[in-house]
């Protein structure tokens, strides 16, 4: 079965690198990910708060 793709773009701050990989790790599970947000069925916004 083939997985839904994700994208992910992560804005802000240095931890947000650090929060939006351990998020990538967690999504490859479920999903293959992709560089292009046209092809994404899910797309997440990591942000500063």
């Amino acid at each position: 079965m083939k997985k839904p793709k994700a994208f992910l773009v992560s804005l802000g701050c240095a931890k947000n690198t650090v929060d939006s990989e351990r998020v990538l790790g967690l999504l490859k599970e479920k999903y293959q990910l992709t560089d292009d947000p046209s092809e994404a069925e899910l797309i997440l916004v990591n942000t500063c708060g």
